[in-house]
């Protein structure tokens, strides 16, 4: 990248979207600020947006209201050609596109970053005059898009599932090679693979994103009071800070039969997932740090866009899956049952390791450097 270059993220957070896309577009602006650029947020205000929590780390902000121009805020009604997730976005596209506008003409951004499952091509074309390169992060290859480079993070998707979805010169970035990870995961990853080589299950770490609105987590609290866990076995639960059951879970927490912390908006997630023998986690964007070091996974669907992923990694001997909340009492204890022998809890972290290094982000702004040449 060039120094001074101006890049501009479309992206949102919200209780019915979560939090990952705008964490990875953090990790991703976090070292493009390090490559001297100056990065920009639009978010709209949905019910758990994270704007302050944008700013807090020292990005610009631009707010959109979820009230639209004309003085509705019902939502869009979702056209045959419209995308799935169109419900997400509270307004029609070209709303949002002329709301972006007006920021755009202002900020005139060498690139514009787009990371929602509501925008598609359609928007795209409309903000074409106002960005002169577009970066698309996508996971679902279910729309087209009219971009110059095209991330999907995930396994299962190749570079064929967006054949034709993407115009003839768009450069591809398909596979957890390219998975957005913060620094701390590559530096921490020899660390974490290397006390992998005698495993043990007294550390359970528990991490279904930052919303977890079907409060899986008090779930899984409840169905491991059946497993047979040592004596000594502790619990960790991390928690977004505007989780909906955050008080819940805390309650549950307080009767557990294993020392068992509830932690909320942790900084040092990467540090968290060493120290842990077992994560039981959502599946999602966080599957590749736990991949990144090695980390043995009870992973759980908790979104229908979560399951090929899920299935993908699998398939991979990466995790033990329960594809469903209400799977959880009963698969759990076989789950962990199955994880008590330590050939199998060496097995997963094994396969793991293998899926991604880390180092993701930076292959993604040598590709933006280079598509800006």
């Amino acid at each position: 990248m060039v120094n001074k270059t101006t890049v501009a993220f479309r992206v949102d957070a919200s209780l019915l979207i979560g939090s990952g896309h705008v964490m990875r577009c953090l990790t991703l602006a976090d070292a493009l600020r390090l490559e001297g650029a100056e990065c920009h947020f639009i978010c709209r205000e949905h019910p758990g947006h994270l704007l302050d929590f944008i700013r807090g780390k020292g990005f610009n902000i631009h707010r959109l209201s979820t009230v639209d121009s004309t003085g509705s805020s019902g939502g869009p009604v979702r056209q045959s050609d419209e995308p799935a997730h169109t419900h997400w976005l509270g307004v029609t596209q070209l709303q949002d596109a002329e709301a972006c506008r007006k920021i755009l003409e202002d900020l005139k951004p060498d690139w514009l970053v787009v990371d929602h499952y509501a925008l598609d091509a359609q928007w795209e074309t409309s903000l074409q005059a106002f960005a002169p390169r577009l970066l698309v992060i996508d996971d679902l290859a279910d729309r087209t898009h009219v971009c110059d480079l095209l991330l999907d993070q995930n396994l299962g998707h190749t570079e064929r599932d967006y054949s034709t979805l993407v115009p003839n010169d768009c450069r591809l970035m398909v596979g957890p090679q390219y998975a957005l990870l913060r620094p701390e995961f590559a530096r921490l990853r020899e660390q974490s693979l290397e006390r992998r080589h005698s495993p043990e299950l007294q550390h359970i770490l528990i991490t279904m994103g930052g919303v977890d609105q079907a409060n899986a987590t008090r779930v899984t609290l409840e169905a491991l009071k059946t497993c047979p866990l040592p004596a000594n076995c502790r619990i960790s639960v991390v928690m977004g800070l505007k989780a909906p059951n955050l008080a819940d879970v805390a309650d549950a927490a307080t009767n557990m039969p294993w020392l068992t912390e509830v932690l909320v908006n942790v900084t040092d997630m990467g540090e968290r997932m060493v120290s842990a023998d077992l994560v039981i986690g959502a599946a999602g964007a966080t599957s590749w740090e736990r991949c990144c070091l090695g980390v043995p996974t009870i992973m759980v669907v908790l979104a229908d866009n979560q399951k090929s992923g899920a299935a993908a990694l699998l398939s991979s001997g990466c995790v033990e899956l329960i594809e469903q909340v209400r799977d959880i009492p009963r698969k759990l204890p076989a789950a962990i049952r199955a994880l008590a022998n330590e050939r199998t809890l060496t097995e997963l972290s094994e396969n793991a390791r293998r899926i991604c290094d880390g180092l993701g982000v930076q292959k993604v702004i040598k590709q933006m450097g280079d598509t800006n040449g």
